[in-house]
């Protein structure tokens, strides 16, 4: 930093003003101490009462500690502070504990008389604040495979291989059934090695779908596609009125992997389609 940079800094103090806080001057006259006095004799509490209504918000402290609170001969924390606060019913939080931030606009009088009508709403049960829906996070347990469902080699995908878990109802689609683990990259860009997918079980797809497949007892993710059988599998996918049925494939993402024609003579099935 040069010095001309320098010249454009403004002093704190000077942008201020009356707000200053002189650490010194407030510890001095012992400011937090006669504070905390004032709100525990407004709130009706002896030393050992002020004790014992602390130690119900997990703060064990004994009067003789409160005392030198009190007095000066100690300050709380600032998380004893804010319980402080709450215990003792003090709606300026801890801008009360400060000289230049306690502005009282009602006498004690007054502030009891508003503790009162607080009570009272908040027993009338009207007028508790609405948690915006977006802050609560709800869960929702679904079952997922231990083992993974290829996206490269295949694995097994074995029906009894299934745990809970637990996951953000946001994030699991309606209509989802199971979750899967993709391993290998064959279907990047989209699915991901270590992505858990979402499944909705079915028997059948429509063509360019993604689904789960069972084949040849491993389990794979890909999309569904078909052709026309070759000549070596054509007769084995012509019904017994000549009629010449498509050919199942598995196709990855990945260019890199060939489509996978399924060979008549090993067991297929279609577990379900990918939702998300």
């Amino acid at each position: 930093m040069t010095n001309n940079d320098r010249s454009n800094i403004v002093p704190i103090s000077a942008t201020k003003g009356d707000r200053d806080y002189n650490y010194i001057e407030e510890r001095k006259q012992n400011f937090i101490g006669r504070r905390i006095v004032e709100a525990r004799k407004r709130n009706g509490l002896s030393l050992a009462g002020f004790s014992r209504l602390l130690k119900t918000y997990g703060i064990d402290i004994t009067a003789a500690g409160i005392n030198k609170w009190e007095f000066g001969g100690s300050v709380p924390s600032a998380y004893q502070l804010l319980t402080i606060c709450s215990a003792l019913h003090i709606e300026d939080g801890l801008d009360y504990f400060s000289s230049n931030g306690h502005r009282p606009e009602l006498n004690d009088a007054g502030l009891r008389k508003l503790s009162e009508y607080k009570a009272d709403l908040i027993a009338s049960g009207k007028y508790k604040p609405q948690v915006p829906p977006e802050s609560v996070i709800r869960y929702i347990d679904k079952p997922v495979s231990r083992l993974p469902a290829s996206a490269g080699t295949g694995a097994f995908l074995d029906e009894d291989s299934f745990e809970m878990v637990s996951f953000p109802e946001s994030e699991v689609p309606t209509n989802a059934e199971f979750g899967l683990l993709v391993s290998g990259d064959s279907m990047e860009p989209v699915y991901h090695d270590g992505q858990i997918v979402w499944v909705q079980k079915c028997k059948s797809l429509v063509l360019g779908e993604v689904g789960i497949f069972i084949y040849d007892g491993c389990g794979y993710i890909k999309v569904y596609g078909e052709q026309m059988p070759g000549d070596d599998d054509r007769e084995a996918f012509t019904d017994s009125a000549g009629n010449v049925h498509m050919q199942p494939v598995m196709i990855s993402y990945n260019k890199a992997y060939e489509p996978r024609p399924i060979s008549p003579n090993a067991s297929f099935q279609i577990a379900g389609r990918v939702v998300r």
